[in-house]
């Protein structure tokens, strides 16, 4: 994700690519950065700390807390601290680095082409800031506010681990084709070509405030094929399977985060 939002920032010229500063323990991948995009590599985090007056933590949730230790005595107070780390409250950061602004992002993994759905919360400091923090993101697709950091986990179910549910049916779809006589490859770019036209003709009708409840009416057609694969969707409780799987994806994340 870290590499994701580098590119996105430095297409969209947000910052000019050595105003970027990056940190890793791997200084392969420190190299490959600088590099691949003209960033700037430092030793230390706590280097990147003093010389950032924006800092994107871009770490496992396991690792925040020697994370947040590297920098504590470093950060200015002034820094606008952006967490994307899963679970992570801002309380925590908070705890360590002090009375900061702190923005906390849920991304997804379609950022890596540009596409992601990214849900901010800020704190009370950060709210003058949170224009910053949604110009980088945006820059990898669509950002959104919440006022509630509570409802980050709801972001976590939907869109977070959403994705994963558009990869699941896909695979069953083509694994259903096949079943049907078709060829794998056939039945697989099939199957990708109709998930990409979907998403983008839902993108496109929204514009028109057209949701995808009236397109999906529009194509289904009384006594057709695509009333008969609803029907069975329905009989076998698909709404209700949905809801149970974002809900039980909105639990796991409120245990996570403590």
């Amino acid at each position: 994700m870290a590499e994701a939002l580098i590119k996105g920032i430095v297409a969209a010229k947000i910052y000019a690519p050595e105003n970027v500063f990056i940190s890793d323990i791997r200084t392969e991948r420190l190299e490959l950065l600088a590099e691949k995009y003209g960033v700037a590599p430092v030793e230390s985090n706590a280097e990147l700390a003093a010389k950032a007056k924006t800092v994107v933590l871009s770490i496992k949730p396991q690792n925040m807390t020697d994370a947040l230790g590297s920098i504590k005595d470093a950060i200015g107070g002034e820094t606008l601290v952006i967490s994307i780390a899963a679970g992570i409250k801002v309380a925590k950061i908070a705890g360590v680095l002090g009375e900061m602004a702190i923005v906390r992002v849920m991304p997804n993994t379609p950022a890596l082409i540009a596409e992601g759905a990214s849900a901010l919360f800020a704190n009370e400091r950060a709210k003058s800031l949170l224009d910053k923090a949604l110009s980088i993101f945006s820059s990898v697709g669509k950002a959104v506010v919440v006022e509630n950091e509570d409802l980050i986990d709801a972001v976590t179910a939907v869109s977070g681990s959403g994705p994963a549910y558009y990869f699941l049916l896909m695979e069953e779809m083509v694994k259903a084709g096949v079943k049907l006589g078709l060829p794998g490859d056939v039945a697989k770019d099939l199957v990708l070509q109709t998930a990409k036209g979907a998403g983008l003709l839902a993108v496109e009708a929204d514009k028109n405030n057209e949701s995808p409840a009236e397109l999906r009416r529009k194509v289904t057609s009384p006594g057709g094929t695509t009333e008969a694969a609803l029907k069975t969707l329905a009989a076998n409780n698909y709404s209700r399977v949905i809801t149970d799987a974002l809900t039980a994806a909105c639990d796991r994340s409120r245990e996570l985060s403590g």
